[in-house]
């Protein structure tokens, strides 16, 4: 039995109450549905997580997340150590500095801001540090472009980070409490993904949950080493020689490996608060679907839309959304796959060869044909979802890169 009591607080806010009845126990679920942005829906989960650190640098469109984290600083609302950085380097930098020594650490960057942190996103992997980083998605220079594309998520693809895609806001708020308690557990740091822009500067409602069940959630980070622990001293980055790297290496691949199971665990534990699944990924009327399309991010939406309306003509076609992107759930989207024509829709190229996404799916199943969309902002419409759709029914799939929305 599920009741509803409804609470309205000034203008814009309204308190949900469930009780949820079982044959044993009762649950009490508090949450306050908001109107967010997704940046604003991210900084709002650093504050109920309250971090012991965070070091960051501006740049569009990341610094609306950093800009009210800051509020929340200044406010006293959390008691973060905010350490403001020269740039992006530095602030990753200083990351690894203060989760080495055992502090629960977060950050937030975009675009060039990623690019400039490379050599750092390699170190934290590799030292095993659960540091999460907000990402809002922009597209790389050159030429300079401010808009979402996925151009700096997928060139540290790579890099031995945890990456979570998200839809639209309350996957943000959501995935931001996820990623964090899935990259403490597993000891590697946590990319949280959302559109820059698209999401992060949209607003919509987000159901943020009550700040001591999400406290509990969480819980008090305790972490395995730290480099100010005098009773137990350690070395952090340590010179590795031929003899050693590759057995160190091994061991890392087997913690991205170990975290399929674990993000699983931690999603259960967190349906318990939410009410939502946390599966691999979306399967949007996938189960009798003959023509499907696999994409990440928001224009997730976009497609539902699409298939919603040419399911009412009585046509089988079907979505399936990346959540989890690294590691990368190959068997199970496989298993879900077969036997089914797909088009897969990335928003960055890999120069020289075929797109990040596109090639993934393509070593599951060769029956596959990639498309382009959106770089640089380019809008997507639902006649481009349309026109998809269209060519998997007509045409034969092929190994060339197709473009959604190019101008000829």
């Amino acid at each position: 039995m599920r009741i509803k009591i409804f609470f309205l607080e000034k203008f814009y806010f309204v308190k949900f109450l469930y009780l949820i009845q079982s044959a044993k126990s009762f649950n009490l679920l508090i949450f306050m549905r908001v109107p967010l942005t997704g940046a604003y829906a991210a900084a709002e989960a650093m504050r109920q997580i309250n971090p012991d650190v965070v070091a960051a640098y501006p740049i569009t469109p990341q610094s609306p997340i950093m800009e009210l984290f800051a509020k929340f600083v200044s406010d006293g609302k959390v008691d973060t150590e905010l350490i403001t950085v020269e740039s992006e380097h530095s602030a990753m930098s200083a990351c690894v500095g203060s989760a080495a020594a055992g502090a629960r650490t977060m950050t937030a960057s975009s675009s060039q801001g990623i690019a400039l942190m490379f050599e750092i996103l390699q170190i934290a992997a590799g030292l095993r540090l659960p540091i999460l980083m907000e990402v809002a998605t922009r597209a790389l220079s050159s030429p300079l472009n401010i808009h979402c594309d996925h151009s700096d998520v997928m060139s540290v693809r790579d890099s031995g980070w945890i990456q979570i895609f998200c839809e639209n806001a309350q996957e943000v708020y959501e995935n931001t409490l996820l990623g964090l308690k899935l990259a403490e557990e597993i000891k590697l740091p946590a990319m949280i993904i959302q559109d820059g822009f698209i999401t992060s500067h949209s607003v919509e409602g987000v159901n943020i949950f009550d700040d001591e069940i999400v406290k509990d959630f969480v819980g008090e980070y305790k972490p395995s080493y730290s480099l100010l622990d005098i009773d137990y001293p350690i070395t952090v980055g340590a010179f590795a020689l031929p003899d050693y790297y590759f057995e160190i290496k091994r061991k890392q691949e087997e913690g991205m490996r170990e975290t399929k199971k674990k993000y699983l665990e931690v999603g259960d534990k967190l349906k318990k608060i939410t009410n939502n699944s946390y599966p691999y990924f979306e399967s949007y009327k996938l189960k009798d679907a003959k023509y499907v399309i696999v994409a990440a991010g928001s224009t997730a939406g976009t497609i539902k839309e699409v298939v919603d309306k040419i399911r009412e003509k009585g046509e089988k076609v079907g979505l399936l959304k990346i959540k989890l992107f690294r590691p990368f759930p190959a068997k199970e989207i496989k298993e879900t796959l077969e036997d089914k024509k797909i088009a897969v829709l990335d928003r960055s190229l890999s120069f020289g060869t075929f797109p990040p996404i596109y090639s993934e799916i393509k070593k599951l199943i060769p029956d596959v044909q990639s498309y382009v969309y959106g770089l640089g902002g380019r809008d997507v419409f639902s006649s481009d979802i349309k026109k998809v759709f269209d060519d998997l029914k007509n045409k034969e799939v092929s190994d060339e890169i197709r473009f959604l929305g190019l101008r000829e």
